[in-house]
């Protein structure tokens, strides 16, 4: 049945400018329309469900009635008709889409009403100013069988906050607020001046991203054609990849963090009404679908099964802080034109850690312990990043003194976004955000200070005086795992860029060491060193095939193998290896024993596991 969402923002002013083409049944545009400006406008964003067209005219007479009825209310001056596919995951075709629009604009011309319509199947940039009376924004679900369901009175926009710069001794700056990107005090720090410009819509970004050829040519990861977008399969030395990372955010979460493991499900039923509420947070961000008439939604994370559980749990205040893990494989319906690589997925692996604190100062303590945790974790990476934290204003001016001490402890410049007033249930938001090579930004890590959420979905603990007091909660997560892979990745592309051989962390490499041995003659003598080397737990595979030697290096070069050993007539006599370093660009000659402790050190901290693959190349498929 067909159906049409509305979100009518009644607002001081409302401009858009087309950007390009995100449909290809974009309807056709002349100059003039590419770009609008309304004040006192009555904004209808707009999207339209389902494929059934029958009840075309029924829904544009109940939506016009809707749309006129508002406007008499708040006084507005004119209508501007905006389609916005993401207040709906169930769009209908485009056409059909697109006909709604033409009709709806035309039924509110015949009642005399100065109307626009801004074009259809472009990406549009928009800059918005709300109203702040209580009828400035409204959400409608319009229905052929009546007129209309009010959906929720959203929360006027807050006013735009401002920049602070924190230094690694803990001085603060306020940035310029009118252009901060340009403010004199980021001459030494490059990459937040341009996360500044990316979060101000100067970005950078253009052509494809590099890691999607990477993810590819080495085998890693592929798309699906037969899954949704934004869901890819691994290949085996991709799913080792992903492995790895996981049993790390395992051993962050249980041995570092000191937290209990859980697993809780993937679908939930929206009757439940703290299900409903949590999802209504995200709206239309998420998969929903009907089992027995009854509707189900697919988790966007793992707060949903681990706040159900937390409810029912007794704890006292002796108990806190209590730290909960879970591996949390969730899903978002991001906007398809989002979708790009491993950046950003519809389907993807989310490490979550809660603390469930007893107050704020236990919170505050909770948080900056992890923030330090993600900064050594982040380190090791070797990745480009700067450290954002978001923050209320009256939180950051009641604690600008606990604001330098975290850069004091994490010794590192700390760029702070001061928001005027509260627009989510944490006070303050920590984010490492990842740097790529064409110049955007992902959030990695994130820690959470969240000041709501405990009595709104009832975890209570027993405090001192028997009292039943509602938690602290700490959100983290050093980040999806596959946003992971993206960010090492994009790294390499960066690292080539630089005049550095691209490669994987050692400890990541599917293959950690090729032996290569150069004649059929030695591939005993190869088989035996890779026996040594395996048993020290390091990943080693042998390039048995009937290929030159000059063609087997290149082709471990290619794969991007961080230590190749060639096995000849020398080696064998003078009981010595030619290792061939890719870090360093460089052959020496060591011994196995030499080699084992080198590429051991290198790997101390991190999670082991052995080949996923045949040890011997001949006997291996190609998978793309």
């Amino acid at each position: 049945m067909l159906d049409v969402k509305l979100l009518l923002i009644h607002a001081d002013s409302m401009s858009y400018e087309v950007k390009e083409r995100a449909l290809e049944e974009a309807e056709k545009i002349e100059e003039e329309r590419r770009s609008g400006s309304y004040e006192d406008a009555l904004v209808v964003f707009t999207a339209v469900e389902e494929e059934d067209v029958k009840a075309i005219d029924v829904v544009v007479d109940n939506a016009s009635k809707e749309i006129l009825d508002v406007m008499d209310k708040v006084k507005a001056s004119s209508v501007l008709l905006y389609p916005y596919a993401h207040l709906s995951s169930s769009l209908a075709r485009p056409r059909d889409a697109l006909a709604v629009l033409v009709k709806l604009e035309e039924k509110l011309k015949e009642s005399g009403v100065r109307v626009s319509r801004a074009p259809f199947g472009w990406y549009k940039a928009f800059t918005l100013v709300c109203k702040g009376h209580p009828l400035s924004e409204l959400s409608k679900s319009i229905k052929p069988e009546g007129r209309a369901i009010a959906m929720e009175i959203a929360k006027p926009e807050v006013e735009e906050g401002y920049y602070v710069l924190v230094e690694p001794g803990g001085e603060m700056r306020e940035l310029s607020r009118d252009r901060p990107q340009d403010d004199v005090a980021l001459a030494k720090y490059p990459l937040i001046k341009r996360l500044i410009m990316n979060e101000r819509g100067l970005k950078s970004e253009k052509g494809a991203p590099p890691h999607i050829r990477f993810m590819q040519k080495l085998e890693l990861v592929d798309y699906e054609p037969a899954s949704d977008v934004g869901h890819f399969k691994f290949l085996p030395k991709g799913a080792l990849i992903k492995h790895l990372l996981e049993e790390l955010a395992m051993d962050v979460a249980v041995n570092d963090v000191g937290a209990t493991v859980v697993e809780t499900p993937m679908i939930y039923r929206l009757s439940v009404p703290e299900i409903a509420e949590q999802a209504s947070r995200f709206l239309e961000r998420d998969y929903r679908f009907k089992i027995d008439n009854e509707e189900f939604t697919l988790r966007f994370a793992g707060d949903f099964g681990l706040f159900s559980m937390m409810k029912r749990v007794t704890m006292s205040y002796r108990q806190l802080p209590l730290r909960v893990y879970e591996l949390s494989h969730s899903f978002r319906l991001e906007k398809r034109g989002e979708c790009v690589g491993l950046r950003r997925l519809r389907g993807f692996t989310m490490p979550d850690i809660h603390c469930f604190c007893a107050n704020l100062e236990q919170g505050k303590e909770e948080f900056a312990n992890l923030m330090k945790k993600y900064m050594r974790l982040v380190k090791s990476m070797k990745i480009d990043y700067v450290i954002v934290l978001r923050a209320v204003e009256s939180f950051f001016l009641e604690n600008k003194e606990w604001f330098s001490s975290l850069a004091r402890d994490v010794g590192e410049p700390l760029l702070i976004e001061v928001l005027p007033a509260m627009k989510h249930y944490w006070v303050v938001k920590e984010e490492h955000q990842f740097i790529d090579s064409l110049g955007g930004n992902a959030q990695l890590c994130t820690v959470q200070l969240d000041v709501e959420d405990s009595e709104r979905y009832g975890i209570k603990f027993v405090d001192k005086d028997g009292s039943k007091k509602g938690c602290i909660i700490v959100h983290s997560s050093m980040g999806s795992i596959e946003r992971w892979i993206y960010a090492l990745l994009e790294q390499a592309e960066k690292n080539k860029a630089s005049g550095r051989p691209p490669m994987l962390p050692v400890w990541l490499s599917p293959t950690q060491v090729r032996v290569v041995p150069v004649s059929s003659e030695y591939l005993e003598e190869a088989l035996k060193i890779a026996d040594e080397i395996e048993e020290a737990g390091i990943r080693v595979d042998v390039d048995d095939r009937d290929e030159s030697v000059p063609r087997k290096i290149r082709d471990a070069e290619v794969e991007w193998i961080p230590f190749i050993v060639v096995v000849g007539e020398r080696e064998v006599k003078e009981g010595t290896l030619s290792v061939r370093i890719r870090e360093r660009r460089e052959t020496i000659t060591m011994r196995l024993a030499e080699l084992i402790e080198l590429i051991s050190k290198e790997c101390a901290d991190k999670p082991k596991a052995k080949l996923w693959l045949p040890r011997r190349l001949s006997l291996r498929p190609k998978f793309i």
